[in-house]
């Protein structure tokens, strides 16, 4: 079944997952790590996407951006690509590929973002906001921490905290949690006090695993008529997780 085309229209956030080629090990100490965020900041500037969230994992990493072009994303990711993986490839004397060749992706929708629909009148106005949830969860899902705050390589400690990251875009719809830093870090950690349910986790993935939007039904049908992109999901192979 031919893969399904990829559509980023600018303005809309999209989930996207980078993972090392056969799950394989992408980041082996801090200094892989901080070379990967640098080059992340320098792509997204070059590119004007804006990164609301991010998890750096051992052989993965998820992130929450919204670009401002059509091919915004994917110039990005490209660009991070192959500047990570060169200096990646130098350092372990080793050739070859490091990442999967296709990184999977999804439109996220956020509020106010279906046409007529407020923040109040919005039948499911929380998708953004979990959706970064799911992300920051990522490293107490895998058993690595118990608590988010204690996983460095997130955007968690900018959201819940107010730490001031350079590669941090915060989303209006974090904005909008409250008028001062203190009051949207605090308002944010409460989010947390809840898990997630696994209809959610499961939700998240699918749109993932299956390059579908996140979001509502009209949401869902705005983003095909404005991309030709179905939306609907086609028959379901075995889950992956994320």
């Amino acid at each position: 079944m031919p893969r399904r085309r990829r559509v980023f229209p600018p303005g809309l956030p999209v989930h996207v997952v980078q993972r090392g080629n056969n799950r394989q090990v992408c980041f082996a100490d801090e200094a892989d790590l901080k070379a990967y965020a640098h080059w992340l900041r320098e792509a997204a500037d070059k590119y004007s996407v804006a990164i609301h969230a991010w998890v750096f994992m051992t052989n993965h990493v998820h992130l929450l951006m919204t670009p401002s072009s059509a091919t915004g994303i994917s110039m990005c990711m490209q660009y991070l690509g192959r500047h990570y993986v060169r200096r990646f490839n130098y350092r372990y004397r080793r050739t070859g590929t490091l990442f999967e060749g296709r990184f999977r992706s999804g439109i996220v929708q956020g509020n106010g973002q279906s046409k007529g629909q407020s923040r109040d009148s919005d039948p499911d106005p929380g998708q953004l906001l979990n959706c970064q949830r799911y992300i920051e969860l990522n490293p107490v899902r895998a058993g690595t921490v118990s608590d988010p705050a204690d996983y460095t390589w997130s955007s968690y400690h900018a959201h819940g905290f107010g730490k001031s990251v350079g590669l941090w875009s915060p989303h209006p719809e974090y904005l909008a949690l409250g008028d001062t830093p203190g009051r949207r870090g605090a308002v944010y950690r409460e989010f947390f006090q809840a898990q997630l349910a696994e209809s959610l986790i499961e939700d998240i993935r699918n749109a993932l695993n299956q390059g579908l939007v996140l979001g509502t039904a009209r949401f869902k049908a705005e983003v095909e008529e404005l991309t030709g992109q179905p939306q609907h999901p086609r028959k379901r192979g075995p889950s992956s997780r994320n």
